[in-house]
């Protein structure tokens, strides 16, 4: 036909994969969209790392997050072990749900440190403990970030008690074992974990595109709120006071601020190492304390402390036959007959304490039909 396209060719054309490529991509979400995403991963990871902190008692960081699309051969190609998916769900406030992707020796690690190790018991596969503990991680992790989204959002979040299993990538994955956003284009969230010196690894948090398109709209609209209620305020005429009116500084909206520290505690907040002065835009007065020279002299009529005002307060009397340390599998192996070797010879005496400080040795002896023990020694 003299090189002229039919009208199916052309619509042939537009919906081949080549025109639907990465220029079609970046349609799924806008630019403000992906900013938003990547601000709602940041504050709520920072607050989750927190939260790993207190769990691991280890310096716990974690990066900027990196926003992009990604599908199942993605994420396939990112992780070459097995690795455990976690999946969180969102009973209240957000209706949906994300997996985070950790890879299986980081599980071992920050399961291993939660129950007092050092991080370097990993030997032997993953198991029931490990997941169940990994769960338990996630759930105070993800409860404390679903606490900053809900103050981001203005109003109340909730998840569900998360989910984990492990995954191998590198087998044929049946899709009943999988969600199902996963089987098309969905949103990947990247971000680099550190923990002290064990773990240095990428982690991967994937959204439905549907699910991170509605927390964009609740994050524009909580910033309309925001900015309804300033204008609102504004517009108030202040009441008359013979006090000469100060410019008040506006409080930034809850979606502007930017993400707690990671790695310890959270504390003060800005005004942590600034000058009280600085942050008020006022001149303080700072006046050394003085106080009254100690002599030392006892005032008249003070007289000895009256121990017979605590003789009631009960304390905690625990007799210790001895102790040992098992490991993880050992204890599982227990079974009705098992045989614990303690730390003691027989004969030898056992400790006393009180409200867990020793302070004596006894021996046991029978006082009809109970336990007792005989006091032998008194520490001092």
């Amino acid at each position: 036909m003299d090189g002229v396209m039919s009208q199916e060719e052309i619509n042939a054309l537009l919906n081949s994969p080549a025109a639907s490529g990465e220029e079609g991509r970046q349609e799924v979400l806008t630019d403000k969209e992906i900013d938003a995403i990547g601000e709602i991963g940041n504050i709520s990871m920072g607050t989750a790392a927190t939260t790993l902190f207190s769990l691991v008692n280890r310096k716990v960081e974690i990066s900027t997050p990196r926003v992009s699309y990604a599908n199942w051969s993605d994420v396939c190609e990112a992780y070459e072990r097995p690795c455990v998916f976690i999946r969180i769900g969102y009973t209240v406030g957000l209706d949906g749900s994300n997996i985070l992707v950790l890879k299986e020796n980081d599980v071992k690690i920050i399961t291993d440190l939660m129950m007092g190790g050092d991080g370097t018991n990993t030997d032997g596969e993953l198991g029931e403990l490990h997941l169940s503990a990994i769960s338990e991680a996630m759930n105070q992790m993800m409860g404390s970030a679903a606490t900053s989204m809900s103050s981001m959002l203005n109003k109340v979040i909730d998840i569900s008690p998360p989910q984990a299993d492990l995954i191998d990538l590198q087998q044929t994955i049946d899709e009943s074992e999988i969600d199902e956003f996963l089987a098309s284009e969905f949103v990947k969230i990247s971000f680099r974990l550190e923990i002290g010196d064990l773990i240095d690894s990428d982690i991967m948090q994937l959204y439905p595109i549907s699910f991170a398109k509605e927390m964009c709209a609740s994050v524009t609209q909580s910033m309309e709120e925001d900015a309804n209620d300033t204008a609102g305020n504004t517009s108030t005429p202040a009441p008359e006071s013979t006090v000469a009116p100060q410019t008040a500084t506006p409080q930034p909206a809850a979606s502007q601020m930017s993400a707690p520290q990671m790695g310890g505690p959270m504390m003060g907040g800005p005004m942590m190492g600034q000058d009280m002065s600085q942050m008020y835009g006022q001149q303080v007065n700072v006046q050394p304390a003085q106080f009254q020279p100690f002599t030392g002299n006892v005032p008249v009529g003070y007289g000895p402390e009256n121990i017979d005002l605590i003789m009631d307060v009960p304390l905690e009397v625990t007799v210790e036959l001895g102790r040992t340390s098992k490991s993880i599998k050992e204890i599982l192996d227990f079974t009705p007959g098992t045989i614990i070797e303690l730390n003691r010879i027989a004969g030898e005496p056992i400790d006393v304490l009180v409200n867990g400080k020793y302070v004596a040795k006894g021996e046991v002896v029978i006082i009809e039909e109970s336990y007792g023990i005989r006091i032998t020694d008194i520490i001092k």
